[in-house]
């Protein structure tokens, strides 16, 4: 692992910590190794690596995007000041608004296409290719389902073309899937050469099975987003979707983590999610993100019951009556509790609200901060060293079981005449959850039992209630994990009900974000030329799938 660790490090020197245009970089040293012979196995745990920091490594990363955007987070305006403003009034969602999405994704995966163009005629690189194909599939679709229309048929090509053009981002999804289904081929194939990355792997240890399940969740992701396209996409989607098997075990049966061997030895060492939100390397200083940041008011309603002390039900709000009476278990695993009003419960802020007004009442000394299951799960510690220890060898969440289990109650809503069992894959999601952050198991089935009559959270209903349910469980599943999955889901389906913060300058989310400025710099001839206000409306630059 020691081994795999320090080539990640250079690999962040040389490869990851560029400019967000170097994958298109034509300032090469003449006398230094060309950057495409460098083999697959030198690249591949540093790509994986470091473009897995996009989701989780801090302020500009996915997790803080994703928490602000579907209201799970507030600012602790008892302590700070101005917290979150942008992300709460989105007066100024521009060209400098979470840029360091587009440049991680686009720079590492500029790095696993050295690996699909290595020579491979021996195919000893097969599965190292899969690998790779796999991964940027991943991540691409994150490009196209934030940004609409990108680069990528050009975008990898360095030097040889420094302004690529920018495909319709109905193609790129296509050309996505076309790599997921080569890469099971690939793995299917199973050509004799091919060498087993074994623990130079550092998702799955070399465990082609997995990749192979991995690839069929990321493509049914891509056909669950495209379930409201018309016409030609349609026919598309469905074609694609009668590809797909239908046993659940065909899909990821396992969290999908990426663990190059975290370690407390410095900052840059450690799970990027720990050292980011909870402690640093040293067990000496908290990061101020886990000062600055609370439960949101929304999300604290939801996991105490519709509660605020010993108040029930707290609101009479329809997006909040559903929870009445019931706890979640999984509320002091994401967040401490805190005693108010003579109660244990998750108190958290109304986003946008200061002070002293209304969701940041006056008498509220002490909110709730990140909770330990967040980090480790079901880990017992009693010091920051033990926690530290059990956050690294957790290593950094990529997809969860939870997702997968959720895509497939979707799929068997939306499409029963093909897949089945929707129940039991939702009740399955809502366990996976309860398990990856520590959540007493006879909690959970206590908690299942009290939902089963309740619609809109759980498997009761209307198909249209339902849909509001597997959304629902999946955004507090989705809750510190990966919570970008549950706004796209918003915006897909409308569901969960999401306040807009009580600053907002705009009535509702933005349905995309903006290119950043290093592409209207270096690529001005071919990027399109937004206003901040298109973001807000849908419109031919709104991702494909959510035109209609």
């Amino acid at each position: 692992m020691n081994k795999i660790k320090n080539t990640i490090l250079i690999l962040a020197l040389s490869l990851g910590a560029v400019s967000c245009n170097d994958y298109l970089d034509i300032n090469e040293n003449p006398n230094a190794a060309h950057i495409e012979d460098i083999s697959p196995a030198f690249v591949f745990p540093g790509a994986a690596t470091e473009i897995h920091r996009v989701q989780t490594a801090g302020a500009g990363s996915m997790m803080d995007f994703g928490n602000l955007m579907i209201n799970s987070w507030g600012s602790n305006v008892y302590a700070f000041g101005g917290g979150f403003s942008r992300e709460f009034t989105l007066s100024t969602v521009d060209s400098s608004f979470y840029p360091a999405i587009w440049s991680t994704i686009y720079n590492q995966c500029a790095n696993l296409k050295l690996i699909e163009d290595y020579p491979n005629t021996d195919h000893k690189q097969d599965y190292y290719v899969a690998m790779s194909k796999i991964l940027k599939a991943f991540y691409m679709q994150y490009i196209v389902d934030l940004y609409g229309d990108a680069p990528y048929s050009e975008a990898f090509k360095r030097g040889e073309n420094t302004k690529p053009k920018y495909d319709d981002d109905k193609e790129i999804y296509k050309a996505l899937i076309s790599d997921l289904e080569s890469a099971i081929a690939i793995i299917d194939a199973g050509n004799s050469n091919a060498v087993n990355p074994g623990n130079i792997d550092v998702i799955f240890a070399g465990n082609m099975t997995n990749w192979k399940a991995f690839a069929n969740t990321v493509k049914l992701r891509m056909l669950i987003r495209m379930s409201n396209v018309t016409g030609d996409m349609a026919t598309y989607r469905n074609q694609k979707l009668a590809t797909l098997p239908t046993a659940t075990s065909a899909y990821i049966t396992q969290n999908v983590t990426v663990n190059p061997g975290y370690s407390n030895a410095t900052d840059e060492k450690m799970n990027p999610f720990l050292v980011s939100y909870r402690i640093n390397s040293g067990a000496t200083a908290l990061p101020q993100n886990y000062n600055a940041t609370t439960a949101s008011e929304h999300i604290a309603i939801a996991l105490n019951g519709n509660r605020v002390g010993s108040v029930q039900p707290y609101s009479t709000d329809p997006m909040y009556t559903k929870f009445t009476g019931v706890t979640d278990p999984r509320n002091s695993r994401l967040f401490t509790l805190i005693t108010y009003q003579g109660t244990a419960q998750v108190k958290g802020v109304r986003q946008g609200a200061q002070s002293g007004q209304p969701g940041a009442p006056l008498d509220l000394t002490t909110t709730s901060r990140f909770g330990n299951g967040t980090f480790i799960g079901s880990a017992s510690v009693t010091t920051n060293a033990a926690l530290i220890a059990a956050g690294n060898a957790r290593g950094g969440m990529i997809m969860s079981l939870a997702e997968s289990k959720f895509l497939q109650a979707e799929a068997a809503l939306r499409y029963p005449a093909q897949f089945s069992g929707g129940q039991a894959r939702f009740e399955e999601g809502i366990d996976a959850s309860g398990a990856w952050l520590g959540a007493a198991t006879a909690g959970m089935t206590t908690y299942k039992t009290s939902i089963s009559t309740r619609a809109g959270l759980g498997w009761t209903g209307t198909n249209t209630q339902i849909l509001e349910a597997i959304m629902t469980q999946k955004w507090l599943a989705m809750t510190n994990v990966t919570p970008t999955e549950s706004f796209i889901d918003y915006l897909r389906t409308g569901y969960p009900a999401t306040p807009m913060a009580v600053n907002a300058s705009v009535p509702n989310k933005p349905y995309r974000l903006m290119y950043p400025a290093t592409e209207y710099s270096a690529n001005s001839e071919n990027v399109p030329n937004l206003t901040s206000a298109q973001l807000f409306t849908k419109n031919q630059y709104t991702p494909f799938w959510n035109q209609n």
